[in-house]
């Protein structure tokens, strides 16, 4: 039940992305296609946050020390890019059209995660 309820919570922080940030979009044919796609997009990302992130993370480490944490920020929107570009390899309707819109839609979904997580009791 806990992993179903983040998922949803990473989907929804998904969607207020989309409808605040310039550049990043879900499309779909029916609102039930589109769900589908926020659906299985936050299921990509929770995969790439679990596998891949550990991996880029320790190796740049030096960087995250010499800017006190900031380039966690970076290291975030470089695997939001890399969701995108997975989902679209699988055909999804997501896509994030460049840097700028990552970083900021990284932002915004951590900060919508966390705001839902501790709502919902799946931060804990």
């Amino acid at each position: 039940m806990q992993f179903i309820l983040r998922t949803v919570v990473v989907a929804v922080a998904v969607a207020v992305a989309t409808w605040l940030v310039p550049g990043i979009s879900v499309t779909g044919p029916t609102t039930g296609a589109v769900i589908g796609t926020l659906i299985v997009v936050s299921l990509i990302i929770g995969f790439v946050n679990a596998f891949v992130r550990p991996l880029v993370s320790f190796l740049s480490g030096c960087f995250i020390v010499l800017t006190l944490g900031l380039f966690v920020l970076v290291i975030n929107a470089w695997m939001l890019m890399l969701s995108a570009w997975v989902a679209g390899n699988l055909g999804l309707g997501f896509t994030v059209s460049g840097f700028t819109a990552a970083f900021l839609g990284a932002v915004v979904i951590s900060i919508v995660t966390a705001l839902l997580s501790g709502v919902t009791g799946t931060g804990d």
